[in-house]
């Protein structure tokens, strides 16, 4: 061993490199004159445009304002040139931008985020995503859904900027400006700023029977917490300092977020977007796709929400970003995808609608988040939130102060739980029992023939059907009341209700990447589904007890039969009794064929007074 060291003479030893000196920084542009303008056009060999920069006295601020029309007005007629000129100056904010911040992230690993949505970041109104779960209810069914609404907007903001540079990088005649890009990444950021305690349960179950006569969606308040974001920080100067357009840029960001601002659109006007013109339609489909769905808030929280959930996820966004162009289509221009990737559209709705039927819609989460809202009913009276000037504000009128908002997130629920006052003893008691797990019972699930619009007053009617509905067996001595009973309808869909969402996506093919097609569903497979769409009605009961919970299924079994709905799937096992009274219950292969259970093209026979199939093996 001896004899492998290596002697430390004095003509051999270990030195530190020294320190390689780092080049001069190029001069902070933006206090350039128009002559270091012209400098700067030599340097990356564009100097025979440098006369016309210097007539127009183009310094350093107008670079960041510079855009394809202007350098076309000002005499530079050739589009190649005007392309070398813009693809300088972006370097030149390379360069220039202040160094990016870089976040260790489970799903998409180290994500670079620049520096002004850094700022955007460490706000007290972005941070405030910290304390809202993703999921909502779910972390209660799924131990390991602890994420938050924060990771996920950064996770969006990330893959908006991934997708609209592959854009610019595949095709530089789309124009995609540095100022593009950062609005898109913001948008991107800022889409889920209006979320309230629980996510989706708040706007979707709180709201609407806390202030029954409103129409208000957490897109609406993710557009004034914005608003507030900005103003409250002093954050549009530094905005105008990285090169955006004010107020122009600000309505491009929420724009993306919510649609047009002002849907009372002039008549007879096509476009209704302020933010950007019509020949950059694309960039409205990449936060939040109106056309289609495909957009990168879904990329995130299906990564985000199987990973957390243990749920394997069928789609891969990184393969649409390879294959993601834009091309024109009646006259506006639409992100498209080849054709082959028609079969993984398909995969990725479907993987939509699997987290919605196993996590999202599941019958325990549902129930817990039904419960959390009568909790958060019976206390809205007595929470007070100071918002502006002052003013007070309770859980449902906090959506009107973005202040009083600002400080709305899911810690309402401890707050209750902890709390000592006596009025809010009911809502105390309802979260008592989720945390010691004194559930709702579902008794079952069943589906209408056809779809149909649900009220409020449908459903307290159908309540009021389920505890009158007693079938003549079962067990005795048990009175059922309308108010023991939960009925909940659940849509499930593709995400565009009842049309399929792929019939308005647009494809390219190797051969003309420029034109596109649409592919029906007929020409990708058979086995695809032939509706997009159904709805689902469970039914709950409040009391826990053995008995109750017994008289419930054959009373919601019972109203079953009544109401001409589907079987329930233990409808056999619960009331074995009342299941045969129905005649097209009795077959087992209900539904799977033809609508009596019997194969088209199969006659059917009379056996001992029932109707059965007899399959007709030739023809």
């Amino acid at each position: 061993m001896e004899n492998r060291k290596r002697p430390l003479d004095a003509g051999w030893s270990f030195k530190t490199p020294e320190k390689r000196p780092l080049p001069d920084p190029l001069p902070d542009y933006m206090q350039w004159g128009a002559e270091e303008t012209c400098q700067y056009l030599r340097r990356e060999g564009l100097g025979e445009w440098e006369h016309i920069f210097r007539a127009q006295n183009i310094t350093g601020v107008a670079l960041s304002y510079l855009v394809d029309a202007d350098l076309e007005k000002i005499g530079i007629k050739c589009l190649g040139d005007r392309l070398r000129i813009l693809h300088s100056l972006r370097r030149l904010w390379q360069i220039q931008a202040d160094s990016n911040k870089v976040f260790n992230d489970p799903i998409h690993g180290h994500v670079e985020l620049h520096p002004l949505l850094i700022k955007i970041i460490d706000t007290p109104q972005f941070q405030r995503l910290r304390n809202i779960k993703q999921l909502g209810g779910t972390y209660y069914v799924f131990p390991g859904a602890s994420h938050n609404r924060f990771e996920h907007s950064i996770g969006v903001g990330y893959l908006a900027g991934k997708l609209v540079q592959a854009l610019n990088e595949r095709q530089p005649e789309l124009l995609i400006s540095r100022r593009d890009i950062l609005c898109v990444q913001i948008a991107g950021l800022c889409h889920d700023l209006g979320h309230g305690p629980f996510s989706h349960m708040f706007d979707g179950m709180f709201i609407p029977k806390a202030r029954p006569g409103i129409t208000w969606k957490h897109e609406t308040a993710s557009l004034a917490m914005f608003d507030y974001l900005v103003d409250d920080n002093g954050l549009k100067p530094v905005m105008q300092q990285h090169g955006l357009v004010l107020p122009e840029d600000l309505d491009f960001i929420k724009e993306q977020i919510a649609g047009p601002l002002n849907t009372n659109t002039v008549k007879g006007k096509k476009w209704p977007y302020k933010g950007r013109p019509e020949d950059k339609s694309f960039l409205y489909e990449i936060v939040a796709n109106k056309r289609n769905g495909i957009d990168v808030d879904k990329w995130d929280y299906f990564a985000r929400d199987c990973y957390h959930l243990g749920i394997q996820n069928n789609f891969d966004y990184h393969r649409f970003l390879k294959f993601a162009r834009v091309c024109e289509v009646e006259g506006q221009k639409h992100i498209c995808t080849r054709d082959k990737e028609v079969g993984n559209l398909y995969d990725m709705f479907h993987t939509r609608n699997c987290l919605h039927r196993r996590a999202y819609q599941h019958k325990v989460g549902n129930i817990i988040e039904t419960m959390v809202t009568e909790a958060f009913l019976k206390a809205d009276p007595y929470i007070q939130i100071a918002g502006s000037g002052g003013k007070m504000f309770t859980l449902s009128t906090a959506i009107d102060d973005m202040e009083a908002y600002t400080k709305l997130t899911d810690h309402v629920f401890e707050q209750i739980l902890n709390s000592s006052s006596p009025e809010l003893a009911g809502a105390r008691q309802i979260l008592r029992n989720i945390i010691c797990r004194r559930l709702y019972k579902c008794v079952g699930q069943t589906q209408a023939n056809e779809p149909m619009t649900v009220t409020q007053e449908n459903i307290r009617s159908w309540e009021a059907e389920l505890a009158l509905s007693t079938p003549q067996t079962g067990p005795q001595g048990v009175t059922l009341n309308p108010q023991d009973f939960v009925v909940s309808v659940i849509a499930m869909d593709y995400g565009m209700k009842e049309k399929n969402p792929v019939n308005n996506v647009r494809f390219y093919c190797k051969n003309d990447l420029n034109k596109a097609i649409m592919i029906r569903k007929n020409q990708v497979s058979k086995l695809l589904p032939e509706q997009f769409a159904e709805q689902l009605i469970r039914v709950y009961i409040k009391r826990t007890d053995e008995r109750s919970l017994e008289a419930a299924k054959k009373h919601f079994v019972q109203w079953c039969i009544n109401r001409n709905f589907s079987k329930p799937q233990d409808g056999d096992i619960v009331a074995p009794e009342l299941t045969p009274l129905k005649a097209s219950w009795s077959n087992n292969n209900e539904g799977e064929d033809g609508e009596d259970g019997s194969s088209e093209g199969a006659h059917s026979v009379q056996v001992n007074g029932q109707k059965k199939a007899r399959t007709q093996l030739f023809k």
